[in-house]
């Protein structure tokens, strides 16, 4: 993939920048939130193909500025606003790349929600797209803008424990069984052909929407793709990686019989030759290691160091404390609202992404697979340079892309 050109947009430092918030059913209200809070911005419009959340989300930023945004179902029509400055894309993983092309060839700067692709050949397309149209795209792990973050991966890297080898992450929840579930009718709140979109066509049941599209590989990424990417973000981060060479992943859906098509207990691993990281997935069992539900553990030469929820602790090869970051803080969207603070930045100023949409697809693209080992049962081969899985079995190729519905194929 191309390197990031130097992107500086026509709009003025002073100027207020008119954002486009699409989705507000989940992690789209921490959206409004976080940009809420960041000056010269305005959010301009409220996308949704859910009539309830469509409501909440314009009364939402109604409360937090002075104008009112315009409500769209359909945020292709926003999209034919020349005002319009940027889009935030919070929608369904299967929808992420899609609509973010839409939103670069329609000359709109772009946030997007993580993992920013649903497979492996979407993270190619739409980083050839911000390139294509010089559009500035951010990717939702806002981790790297957390300042508690920088100043552990910076503190790591300037050799306290010495030269990092290995990284553990890992991330356990409770999730509760999704059912079986049952074809009904519709509702009439919802447009579920357009939340369909780019996705081949299948019947409504009553387990799917909101929330459990992500257990569905159909729309979903799995634990890996929604929570892991966080995880291995840190990882390349702080061990300086990019593209692992051989994957592997194995575990499966233990705890409950429905209809969850993936693994709610996995553990993924990337080999670099001389490198080398592991996630583990529980979904459905909440207890994590080091006390945190969250976590990456590097392993150096003279000791180790763990990101957690909320602090970096640094330990010798003894165990000892040696340096603590404390990351404490009682408003999390305080944090984030600097990932999209540096999103604006960008486009006002030109100041450099923290997580430009290339770095962030390294990151999606570990996480695409290791979903294609777990469900092709196989070990990836992987060669970072030309960028393609070296595995013959058709099993392992096929899972590369995906089938989009006639017409709406994303393009670059």
């Amino acid at each position: 993939m191309a390197s990031a050109p130097s992107i500086r947009s026509a709009i003025s430092p002073n100027s207020r920048v008119r954002i486009g918030i699409v989705g507000c059913n989940g992690r789209g209200m921490g959206h409004i939130s976080a940009f809420a809070r960041v000056p010269n911005v305005e959010i301009a419009y409220i996308c949704e193909v859910d009539s309830r959340a469509l409501k909440k989300g314009v009364e939402a930023v109604t409360k937090r500025q002075d104008r009112v945004p315009k409500g769209e179902k359909d945020f292709r029509r926003m999209l034919e606003d020349p005002e319009l400055d940027a889009v935030s894309i919070a929608m369904p993983d299967h929808w992420h790349a899609p609509a973010a092309m839409l939103a670069c060839a329609a000359g709109k700067h772009v946030y997007l929600e993580k993992p920013g692709s649903h497979n492996a050949a979407e993270c190619a397309m739409v980083v050839a797209s911000a390139r294509k149209h010089k559009r500035v795209m951010q990717l939702g792990n806002q981790r790297r803008s957390w300042p508690w973050v920088i100043e552990a991966i910076e503190t790591m890297k300037s050799g306290v424990v010495g030269k990092a080898h290995f990284a553990r992450c890992w991330y356990a929840n409770r999730r509760a069984p999704i059912g079986f579930g049952k074809p009904v009718p519709v509702p009439d709140w919802l447009d579920y052909s357009l939340w369909q979109g780019p996705a081949p066509e299948r019947p409504y049941k009553d387990n799917i929407i909101h929330y459990n599209w992500h257990w569905f590989w159909h729309w979903g990424t799995a634990e890996l793709g929604g929570n892991g990417v966080h995880a291995i973000d840190l990882a390349l981060w702080g061990l300086e990686l990019d593209l692992a060479k051989r994957i592997t992943c194995g575990g499966g859906r233990y705890f409950h019989q429905d209809d969850w098509e993936m693994p709610d207990t996995c553990i993924a691993t990337y080999d670099y030759g001389h490198k080398g990281i592991s996630w583990e997935g529980q979904s459905c069992a909440p207890r994590g290691f080091e006390g945190s539900g969250f976590g990456v553990l590097f392993y150096a030469e003279n000791g180790t160091m763990v990101i957690t929820g909320n602090t970096a602790v640094f330990y010798d090869l003894k165990n000892k404390i040696m340096r603590e970051i404390d990351g404490k803080q009682k408003d999390l969207f305080q944090f984030d609202s600097l990932h999209f603070a540096n999103f604006v930045d960008a486009i006002t100023d030109g100041k450099p992404l923290k997580a430009e949409i290339e770095e962030g697809q390294k990151s999606a693209l570990m996480c695409h697979l290791g979903n294609v080992a777990w469900r092709s049962n196989k070990t990836v081969e992987f060669d970072p340079q030309s960028y393609r899985i070296l595995n013959e079995e058709p099993e392992v190729k096929t899972l590369w892309g995906r089938t989009y519905r006639k017409g709406w194929e994303p393009k670059v």
